[in-house]
């Protein structure tokens, strides 16, 4: 009896070919968590929301204020916090990389804040909203807002007299 003849032995051995070949392609094809080569993340400051300490009063001892990277804010010491309209931000900055890329966020060293009637203050960079690392999840062109909070040593009344105090610091993000 011819074996290829038996149609039961056909759709068996039939299955067994089909079986094999999907197999074989399943693993052949490539899968890839982001497109190749991985794009290079664009990071924009975002100009309209600096980092910003907002308005407060210090007396003999100083302290501290603190913007969190929600947005709210406190102080240490005998820092009273005004309200007196001047805002008070995180610093916030646009991310845009494809979905999928980890990214971490690095603070640089404390920055020097100089006044603009003398004195100086230190800004330690805080935490950051999304917390680092985080994944994008967000397509090109949306942008991912990494907001970034920080604390402000502040001195005595004399060593930090009432005025703007402004400087720069330094943040590196690494895409993984």
């Amino acid at each position: 009896m011819n074996l290829l003849k038996n149609n039961r032995f056909r759709r068996v051995f039939l299955k067994y070919v089909l079986s094999w070949i999907f197999m074989f392609f399943m693993i052949t094809s490539m899968v890839y968590g982001q497109e190749k080569p991985p794009r290079p993340i664009s990071v924009t400051v975002n100009l309209s929301q600096n980092l910003s300490f907002g308005a407060f009063y210090h007396g003999d001892i100083g302290g501290s204020v603190i913007i969190y990277s929600d947005g709210s804010r406190s102080s240490t010491g005998d820092i009273v916090l005004l309200t007196m309209g001047y805002s008070f931000s995180t610093g916030l900055y646009d991310i845009v990389a494809n979905p999928g890329t980890l990214i971490s966020v690095l603070n640089g060293p404390d920055a020097i804040l100089t006044g603009s009637n003398g004195g100086s203050m230190i800004l330690q960079l805080g935490d950051t909203y999304p917390s680092s690392p985080f994944v994008v999840t967000t397509p090109p062109p949306a942008s991912t807002q990494l907001s970034i909070g920080g604390t402000l040593i502040v001195g005595n009344s004399l060593m930090n007299p009432p005025g703007n105090y402004g400087g720069t610091f330094d943040v590196t993000l690494v895409q993984e």
